[in-house]
């Protein structure tokens, strides 16, 4: 059984920055694929970035993508949403997820999820 905790969430004005982690409770991610999803209110998840379980691979969704940058750190037991030039629009909550089945997941295929961190974004 994987535990994912984010972290990171809160209020930033319209263009600041924000960086999301996720943390495996006793477990590195080398051996998963990786992916964050964010859910606005009265609107169904939606896909964000996903990492390849090898690390080699990464993918935005087109209304995150040169804005967004997922990524692995501290000893691969963390992963990292890093969020620049942040609109309104990306308010939501923001939500990890892993997956040792495949190499990678684009979708919400994904077995373990983490409980969510909100963002706010004001304008």
């Amino acid at each position: 059984q994987v535990q994912l905790v984010e972290s990171g969430g809160g209020l930033v004005q319209a263009g600041g920055s924000l960086t999301l982690s996720c943390a495996a409770s006793g477990r590195t991610f080398s051996n998963y694929a990786m992916g964050w999803f964010r859910q606005a209110p009265g609107k169904e998840r939606e896909f964000v970035a996903a990492m390849s379980r090898s690390g080699s691979s990464t993918y935005y969704a087109d209304s995150v993508k040169g804005r967004f940058t997922i990524s692995r750190g501290g000893a691969k037991n963390t992963v990292y949403l890093q969020m620049n030039s942040l609109k309104p629009e990306d308010t939501a909550d923001y939500y990890c997820a892993a997956d040792s089945r495949y190499s990678l997941v684009l979708d919400s295929r994904y077995t373990y999820w983490g409980q969510g961190t909100q963002v706010t974004v004001s304008s």
